[in-house]
């Protein structure tokens, strides 16, 4: 399907050479946080409501989004990690303040991130595998931190993969065509004309990918509820909208 209601595969102009592809939302999903942290708090004793731990979730979210670009080295993670986690007690009021009695900081605080949780899509592994067999260069490119390639290896998704552009470490996050230009790098110098962009975000993904040179493709999971925070309007006509990456094959 594209934005202007055609179906079946898209004319290209070149042949593609290259596939790029967001993280967040295209080939990981987040597990549902809150009911991790309702569980790890009761290990300490604390016992907060659904909706407070989802209060204290959509804060954690909410500063990471603002300061992950200054966790492009393993300091700046640490130290945006300790934010976070500052954060989330905060936001749990008098819970937080219990949690704050426990003494160490550090080990709550990594208690409480481990609730983050990342897994691949269930058909992400296949379809990577697929065009790999057809001779293209894959790799992320994802406005994330440094341990953006530790959830990569975890997910096993790294080993079929060619690299990956990672917002925090090259200091430069999409929509600018420079995390693009990164990515075409890493995948071995291939023109813009030639790769594809897949992601989840019109304002990130899709606006990134045309100013780049790129042909983008939009991926809409159906209940994904991490798009609620792409506020890029349409969809730009003729761009291709698929429920999950297994219409990727189609494009190639």
């Amino acid at each position: 399907m594209v934005a202007d209601g055609t179906s079946g595969p898209r004319e290209q102009a070149a042949p593609v050479r290259a596939v790029l592809l967001d993280a967040l939302g295209t080939l990981v999903g987040l597990e549902p946080p809150a009911p991790a942290l309702v569980t790890a708090l009761a290990g300490f004793g604390v016992h907060v409501t659904p909706a407070e731990a989802g209060r204290a979730v959509a804060a954690e979210m909410g500063h990471y989004r603002a300061e992950h670009h200054r966790a492009g080295t393993a300091a700046g993670l640490a130290d945006v990690r300790a934010e976070c986690g500052r954060v989330m007690r905060g936001s749990l009021g008098a819970a937080g303040h219990d949690l704050g009695a426990i003494g160490d900081a550090a080990m709550v605080d990594d208690v409480l991130l481990r609730c983050f949780r990342f897994t691949a899509y269930p058909e992400a592994a296949t379809v990577l595998r697929a065009l790999r067999t057809r001779g293209l260069a894959l790799v992320v490119c994802s406005n994330w931190d440094l341990s953006l390639h530790d959830v990569l290896a975890e997910t096993g998704l790294d080993r079929l993969l060619d690299g990956a552009a990672v917002s925090a470490v090259e200091g430069v996050a999409k929509p600018h065509p420079g995390l693009f230009a990164r990515a075409l790098e890493l995948a071995g110098g291939v023109e813009p004309a030639a790769a594809l962009h897949v992601g989840d975000s019109v304002a990130a993904d899709v606006a990134g990918a045309l100013a780049a040179g790129v042909r983008p493709v939009l991926v809409q999971r159906d209940g994904d509820e991490l798009r609620s925070v792409d506020d890029g309007g349409p969809v730009p006509a003729g761009v291709p909208v698929l429920p999950d990456l297994r219409g990727l094959l189609d494009l190639v």
